[in-house]
């Protein structure tokens, strides 16, 4: 596929990364519904979600092989096959709980005007200054040369990134095979690992960071929306002028989204804390909480354990945070059951990395 023109290339990502998301996101059409205006589909739920299923696929599939050694050329075959099932699988309960159309760009949704144009025109020149000022910092020696390494050796950390020799395998990463993910990426599009983590990267995570915010400030100014389009403006700015340190989020979101961490403190955590506001307000209202819910749940989780060893930990603390005032406040101690079995894929992980 390295002999396919750009284009061709560039199209395969696209369909990756957006089109394949969407329609594996099908499968929670129920919560794209809630989460839309007038009972329509919300497009960046039905995105968001099935990018953070095939997120949580893609670490229940590859670190079983990381442990093993087997070749890369596996988890791309396992990986895909998974993808294709979920596709179709997203598409046709999509399909059997039709009831409208999306509802992001229609009169009811988002109103086209000045300020929603000024966030557009922030959007697009974060996005331009994140492709155009790409440069690789000292992280990308080990990150970017092990999706480098993947792709043309077959072999998942088990060579040195920073010499090429032979080595074990590397656990503590190796648990959080994001840089795998990459990998795949640039093996089904044809493209360049390197190519793929500076250049589509931040096409990709940096759009899905204000639709994570987008469904925050829905949710946060559901009585008074006309407060959503300045709340997405303060946050684009706070991001702009927030890279004043190398070690801040708005660094990473903008000049390292490629790895990891970035993906960590600028998707999981704040998708998390959308997950965890629904929980609170289906527990205020005394409303079920559905089974779909707490698979999107489970998935937020998984996807913290692929981006670091660190979100494991983090994603746990917050959620028994979230559980323990949850119970208190509403009496509700039965909550604490599921939301318990959400975080044991991220307790193993954990108990993994120790005693390896």
């Amino acid at each position: 596929m390295e002999n396919m023109p750009l284009i061709m290339q560039s199209f395969i990502l696209v369909l990756l990364l957006y089109g394949l998301p969407v329609t594996v996101g099908g499968s929670l059409s129920s919560m794209a519904r809630e989460h839309g205006n007038g009972g329509r589909y919300s497009l960046p739920f039905l995105w968001i979600s099935g990018q953070m299923i095939l997120w949580a696929v893609f670490q229940l599939v590859c670190v079983p092989f990381v442990l093993l050694e087997k070749e890369f050329q596996q988890v791309v075959t396992v990986f895909a096959g998974v993808s294709a099932f979920l596709m179709v699988v997203g598409i046709v309960m999509f399909w059997r709980d039709r009831k409208s159309g999306f509802g992001v760009v229609t009169p009811g949704a988002v109103q086209v005007n000045c300020q929603w144009i000024v966030f557009g025109v922030l959007f697009v020149f974060q996005l331009v200054q994140a492709v155009r000022l790409a440069y690789g910092d000292g992280d990308d020696a080990y990150y970017v040369a092990v999706s480098t390494i993947t792709e043309d050796a077959e072999t998942m950390y088990r060579k040195l990134p920073y010499t090429g020799g032979s080595a074990e395998v590397d656990i503590r990463h190796g648990l959080a095979p994001f840089p795998i993910w990459i990998a795949f990426l640039a093996r089904i599009s044809g493209m360049k690992a390197v190519s793929v983590a500076h250049v589509a990267m931040p096409l990709m995570l940096i759009p899905m960071t204000y639709g994570i915010f987008y469904l925050l400030g829905k949710k946060l100014f559901i009585k008074r929306k006309k407060l959503l389009a300045p709340f997405m403006i303060m946050t684009e700015i706070l991001v702009l002028f927030g890279d004043y340190s190398m070690y801040t989020m708005e660094h990473f979101m903008l000049a390292r989204s490629r790895q990891g961490k970035a993906a960590l403190g600028s998707i999981v955590l704040p998708m998390l804390l959308f997950m965890m506001l629904m929980l609170l307000d289906r527990l205020q209202e005394k409303k079920k909480l559905s089974v779909a819910y707490w698979g999107l749940l489970c998935s937020v989780m998984l996807t913290g354990c692929l981006c670091s060893t660190m979100g494991a930990f983090l994603l746990c603390l917050m959620v028994a945070i979230t559980g323990l005032c949850a119970a208190l406040t509403y009496r509700n101690w039965k909550v604490l059951i599921p939301m318990a079995l959400c975080c044991i894929p991220c307790v193993c992980y954990m108990l993994l990395y120790v005693v390896s």
